[in-house]
């Protein structure tokens, strides 16, 4: 299971992202309705997503550290992409009509899950996911933007340009791996 984190400048400009890999199981629960499906409607659009990145079927699938498997072969980072980027608009939509910071679930993309957290400064959190865990992405989304009012508080840092700081880096991975 695999979690994609972007940080994004209030003029949408990329500032930091992060592919975390959770090796946490998740329960899943089957229903009778998925049950009775026959098997060629629950496989008929796999090849969707495959079919997007251009990744060929010699690359379609990774074993990760855990034993779980990772589509794509990497060239899947621009599917990825994509969809955070066409969630900026639904993103803006929920901003306008409510004043929280956590968005939670804003949008759905065949199995990734947009949430969104916007600082006062017009900063926007997206985190794409493919299970519901919101107190956890909640949290997870407090301790990034205390990492982030750190760094901005560097008076050798830019703000909105690109943060390269291998301790930001690697306690928003601390951060990942503890609530995601």
């Amino acid at each position: 299971m695999s979690h994609h984190l972007f940080l994004l400048s209030p003029s949408d400009t990329p500032i930091y992202s992060l592919t975390h890999y959770s090796t946490r199981l998740v329960q899943t629960t089957t229903s009778t309705l998925s049950s009775n499906l026959p098997t060629w409607s629950t496989s008929a659009f796999a090849g969707t997503l495959t079919a997007l990145s251009g990744a060929s079927s010699a690359t379609q699938s990774h074993h990760v550290q855990g034993g779980g498997v990772r589509m794509g072969g990497g060239q899947d980072r621009h599917v990825i992409q994509m969809i955070a980027n066409a969630s900026l608009d639904v993103i803006e939509d929920v901003m306008r009509k409510e004043s929280a910071m956590y968005l939670k679930s804003v949008d759905k993309f065949n199995e990734w899950t947009v949430s969104a957290f916007i600082t006062p400064g017009n900063m926007k959190f997206i985190l794409l996911h493919e299970n519901k865990n919101d107190d956890g992405i909640r949290s997870f989304f407090h301790d990034v933007w205390e990492l982030y009012l750190k760094t901005m508080l560097n008076p050798f840092h830019t703000a909105h340009s690109p943060i390269r700081s291998t301790v930001f880096d690697a306690r928003v991975r601390a951060s990942a791996k503890k609530y995601l």
